[in-house]
């Protein structure tokens, strides 16, 4: 996911809307098809989808939260709200899977018939068609926006996908053939390729919530330009780290030592509108330091790995 791009709160916003209304219909029609057929992997995949519905409804707050300008006491902003979003959505989906687990394991053990399997295979591919289209939005708007809320959320689409393409053929296997035992190995299916997913949103969300540095393609984007000014000779203890939407970035900037305050102070202010133009939704903090004359300072975070 690149944090080139600018945040667009409004789009952002209307997705996690999407996700929300695509949960609720699914939940629906899924209901429907798990009452008329008593089949696992439709349990499994109902299960699946309202879990979902809590999920998108803790994005769209996160994404309304996390859009919030900077305030006294928030002073870098809300963007961290997206990563405790996204923790709760692996939460859920972790929880769902084991559940769903547990179901498909007892089916195992006492299979039982399904009923009205076309009904189920009609809502299966209702639930990727929906689910395809809701896809497609939200990796239109994550490419604007670089959203971890809506990566989240995404992410447990995407393995929603796959889940309900699995529960499609066991349904169908179960119903027309009569392999009562396929059913339940469908939801066990979709019970392990949860959990996968959330392991995943896991690993993505605790990156923000640690500060983990950016991508080092954009780490390398942010020394070019910030040294494409000859002016400036060499950058040292450059700190990157995402907040939602947003990015922190912060540098020391190697500057002649025989220049005036006014003339560094545009020299970084040029450096600054250069980085904004590539990272519009950025905090940019460079500090001066005159070649040669700087004694150590920085205290701890001084010490850590240049870049």
């Amino acid at each position: 996911m690149s944090l080139s791009a600018a945040a667009d709160p409004k789009a952002t916003r209307n997705v996690a809307l999407l996700s929300v209304a695509t949960a609720t219909v699914l939940i629906i029609v899924k209901a429907i098809a798990w009452r008329a057929s008593d089949s696992v992997a439709i349990l499994a995949s109902l299960s699946d989808s309202a879990l979902d519905l809590v999920a998108s409804l803790v994005t769209l707050f996160a994404v309304r939260y996390a859009a919030a300008p900077p305030d006294a006491e928030h002073r870098f902003g809300h963007g961290k709200a997206e990563a405790f979003s996204s923790l709760v959505q692996g939460g859920l989906v972790f929880a769902s899977g084991a559940l769903i687990g547990r179901e498909a394991f007892h089916a195992f053990l006492n299979p039982r018939t399904v009923e009205h399997g076309m009904a189920g295979v009609i809502v299966m591919i209702i639930s990727i068609v929906l689910t395809l289209g809701l896809i497609t939005a939200q990796t239109r708007v994550l490419k604007a926006s670089g959203s971890i809320a809506i990566a989240g959320d995404r992410a447990h689409y995407a393995a929603d996908l796959g889940s309900n393409a699995v529960a499609m053929i066991g349904v169908g296997a179960a119903a027309w053939l009569g392999l009562s035992w396929l059913d339940a190995a469908a939801g066990l299916v979709v019970a392990l390729w949860l959990i996968w997913g959330a392991i995943g949103v896991f690993r993505e969300a605790s990156g923000q919530l640690m500060d983990t540095e950016l991508p080092e393609e954009d780490r390398a984007k942010i020394l070019a330009l910030a040294t494409a000014d000859p002016r400036i000779l060499g950058i040292h203890q450059l700190r990157t780290r995402a907040s939602g939407p947003y990015i922190h970035m912060q540098m020391h900037a190697d500057l002649a030592a025989d220049i005036s305050l006014a003339e560094a102070h545009t020299i970084m202010v040029e450096a600054e509108n250069r980085l904004l133009e590539a990272f519009p939704a950025a905090d940019i903090l460079i500090h001066p330091d005159p070649r040669g004359k700087a004694e150590p300072h920085g205290g701890l975070f001084a010490q850590s790995l240049e870049g």
